[in-house]
């Protein structure tokens, strides 16, 4: 009899523990799916606020625009210089520094080609230099066509009284070689230049520079030292 009561309650144990993990789980799921609509709050407002920020921006770049004609927005004007060169310039309305920026782009480039095609001559004379240092077999005849398609002034060097030709075409080649990779730099120094000229000149062109505006040094007296001297004034009319 005991033995059969002792079953009854550990059964009642059982089933009593089992239903109240089953209901923490419940609480717990509860739990979760409630804090799942904070979450979402927040992450709306955080996109509300992002989206404000945004218009409020736009809303005070249009309003400067609108207060001052003369405005241009930086960013397009970077755009378009890095698209074509000296076009944020035409947006900025400098027209006048659109010939000093071809002038820069157009000797960097020029010296870029010029560069390269001496390059390849040399090259060319220098694989055909190589090929006549080779010792013929019996019986073998040179090749010369390589040669006479060579640039007149490479063949003067190839056949030239120094016996240094092979080392002389070499070093020639190598110094093109430089030259042209240099040049390349400077055009693209040359194209960033414009770009930073062009969103420079956006970000100025609110700045007033009229002749309104006076800075210069005047004589006057310090109250302070009781001495006189140089003083530093600006001023606005």
């Amino acid at each position: 009899m005991m033995q059969f009561l002792n079953k009854i309650i550990l059964l009642l144990f059982f089933v009593a523990g089992t239903c109240g993990s089953v209901g923490a789980q419940e609480k717990d799921t509860v739990a979760r799916h409630d804090s799942l609509p904070a979450k979402t709050d927040t992450a709306v407002k955080a996109k509300a606020e992002l989206k404000h920020v945004a218009k409020t921006r736009d809303k005070y770049i249009d309003t400067v625009a609108r207060k001052d004609p003369r405005y241009r927005n930086p960013g397009t004007a970077a755009l378009r210089s890095a698209v074509l060169p000296g076009w944020g310039q035409v947006y900025n309305r400098k027209i006048w520094k659109v010939p000093i920026v071809y002038a820069a782009l157009g000797a960097t480039g020029g010296l870029f080609v010029n560069n390269l095609v001496w390059y390849k001559r040399l090259r060319a004379g220098f694989i055909v230099a190589t090929e006549f240092s080779k010792p013929l077999k019996e019986g073998e005849v040179r090749d010369s066509t390589g040669y006479f398609k060579l640039d007149q002034y490479v063949q003067k060097i190839f056949f030239g009284q120094n016996s240094d030709r092979y080392e002389i075409l070499r070093s020639t080649r190598d110094e093109y070689r430089k030259s042209m990779d240099y040049s390349f730099v400077f055009f693209l120094i040359a194209w960033g230049l414009n770009v930073v000229d062009a969103s420079v000149d956006a970000h100025l062109s609110t700045f007033d520079v009229s002749p309104t505006l006076s800075l210069r040094l005047q004589p006057g007296y310090s109250e302070m030292s009781k001495t006189n001297g140089l003083s530093l004034v600006m001023r606005i009319k």
